[in-house]
């Protein structure tokens, strides 16, 4: 639950800090002061998007931190953490700061841990279910039905949704292979393609081909520069000779100089470098062949090549490695063209094995479904009871569809809320004021059976009074007795139940707006009550009703 939450510089609210209590924590306060801020501000703690007009006006940043017990929820909360890379959570205590700057970049720190706001967002699907009017609307939506329904019962969809994965995953890839289907125009012309380029029985080495080509068509020049350039190394009288008749004279020269000895060896080895390159270019040239029935060959194979390269490669490419990349691509087309059949018959038996098992395990869920749908039905009728709907009814219909996502049927909440009249679905017939006091029951049963340590209820007894109010304070103590309750309302019936009743208020100080929280208790807490009333504490009659009304809610 939420212990302690902090603002610093959030819209109108310079600094407020609010310590929460197990139980019912209800927030009152004129219209404008701050309560919908505070909501934000847990809103923004627990991961919700930003902007930087929530920084206050004048300042740099807005900073939030809330603290939580974790409680029983310590294996969940812990779960997430470790999912994220976080420090477990060890004893019991869960620090959230976000600091949100005007520059529009922000901070997370989950117990002093640099995190993102997706942990946030994960941490609040443990923590906090959080409720407002406006999503009373979603109510009507079937996804939303469905879900409220699953989560009644606990229901485990991993099983129906791993196997509609995998038909979904069929489909996509029988979708993928319909839609690379070639006409014949495209199957003849790679046909000729690949035909073409297998003729040409291209390898590796052909890259080598230019090379051998040039060499054969100057064989006699490069057979006549090379064996001079031979002579002159190694011939009679070459540089090789004439190195080795200077040894006498550095033998001479080293009695005297010393360092001519160095210069002998110099002289020693160049000589043998040059008689090495001396012999490896004679023994080249023996290779070289002026064969004109070799160069014919070589400039017949080399025009294929280059006629292959001009029209196969692009973008600058100019080597066989890259055609014979051209010839996988276009043989793999081929194939998967030329076997396309083969391969929608072997796709459409697995379609169809994936979809009996969809089938076999929608009918599964569809049976817990149906067993949830009569308790859902039974304790939400209960709930609507003591919210003022004394003869009406709640049930769970189901209309049995075509496998999706979702399960086998629509789920559809049915509402009859009068005796005698034939129920509808409740998109159909009710108003917003039987919706807020159906979502209520609804979200009774699930806070009351299993769900977050919080439940938040922004203005949830919107559209009621009177009586109503009272019977939803009354429920939302309920609640609060197994959860905390956090809950904004403008309504007296509903805020007496509260177990801490915090008022919000604003004032004017050096021209700007100021935001205070403080729990009011006693003569305090009548006074608000009173205000709530449409009047003042010291009006003999109001102040009366605000008593009585907070001894009604205590009596019970």
């Amino acid at each position: 639950m939420i212990t302690r939450l902090s603002i610093s510089n959030l819209a109108i609210i310079e600094k407020a800090e609010v310590d929460f209590a197990p139980g019912l924590n209800v927030l009152t306060g004129e219209t404008g002061s701050g309560k919908s801020v505070i909501m934000g501000a847990i809103g923004l703690a627990l991961g919700a998007r930003s902007d930087a007009s929530s920084v206050r006006d004048g300042e740099e940043n807005s900073r939030i931190e809330a603290e939580f017990e974790v409680g029983e929820k310590r294996d969940l909360v812990n779960s997430v953490l470790s999912d994220a890379g976080l420090p477990n959570c060890e004893d019991g205590e869960l620090i959230i700061r976000r600091v949100l700057s005007g520059s529009g970049a922000g901070k997370v720190w989950v117990n002093d841990s640099r995190t993102t706001l997706t942990t946030l967002k994960n941490l609040a699907r443990v923590l906090v279910d959080i409720h407002g009017a406006r999503a009373n609307q979603s109510l009507l939506e079937e996804s939303f039905q469905r879900h409220t329904l699953d989560k009644s019962a606990k229901i485990d969809l991993e099983e129906y949704s791993k196997a509609w994965r995998e038909l979904a995953a069929k489909r996509s890839e029988i979708d993928s292979l319909l839609s690379s289907t070639a006409s014949e125009d495209e199957l003849d012309l790679l046909r000729y393609q690949v035909g073409e380029l297998e003729a040409a029985r291209l390898t590796i080495e052909d890259d080598e081909i230019e090379e051998r080509h040039a060499a054969a068509a100057h064989a006699e020049e490069i057979v006549e520069i090379a064996s001079s350039i031979a002579d002159v190394l190694g011939g009679d009288n070459g540089v090789a000779e004439r190195l080795i008749s200077l040894q006498p004279k550095f033998n001479r020269l080293k009695k005297y100089f010393k360092e001519s000895d160095d210069w002998a060896n110099e002289a020693e080895d160049a000589t043998i470098k040059i008689q090495e390159l001396s012999r490896a270019i004679a023994d080249a040239m023996t290779k070289i062949d002026a064969d004109p029935a070799e160069l014919e060959e070589l400039d017949a194979r080399l025009s294929i090549i280059n006629r292959l390269k001009r029209k196969y490669l692009k973008n600058g490419e100019n080597t066989v490695e890259a055609l014979l990349a051209v010839l996988s691509a276009k043989r793999e087309r081929l194939d998967s063209i030329e076997g396309f059949d083969v391969k929608l018959a072997q796709l459409r038996k697995a379609e169809s094995a994936a979809l009996e098992t969809v089938k076999k395990v929608g009918a599964k869920l569809s049976k817990e479904r149906s067993m949830a749908g009569e308790k859902l039905s039974r304790l939400v009728t209960r709930q609507l009871r003591d919210l003022g709907f004394l003869k009406a009814k709640f049930y769970v219909d189901f209309e049995k569809t075509e496998p999706t996502s979702g399960g086998c049927e629509k789920v559809c909440y049915m509402f009859e809320p009068n005796l005698g009249e034939s129920a509808k679905p409740l998109a159909e017939i009710a108003s917003s004021g039987e919706i807020a006091r159906v979502m209520l029951a609804l979200k009774s049963v699930l806070a009351l059976n299993d769900g977050a340590d919080t439940v938040i209820f922004d203005e949830i007894d919107a559209n009621v009074g009177g009586e109503v109010a009272r019977q939803v304070g009354e429920k939302m103590r309920l609640i609060g007795s197994k959860r905390q309750v956090i809950a904004i309302t403008h309504l007296p019936q509903s805020a007496v139940f509260a177990s801490r009743h915090l008022v919000v208020s604003k004032s004017v100080v050096g021209g700007r707006t100021l935001t205070a929280i403080k729990e009011v208790v006693d003569k305090e807490r009548v006074k608000e009550i009173a205000r709530m009333l449409g009047g003042e504490a010291s009006m003999p009659i109001v102040g009366e009703h605000a008593k009585e009304l907070l001894a009604s809610a205590a009596k019970k």
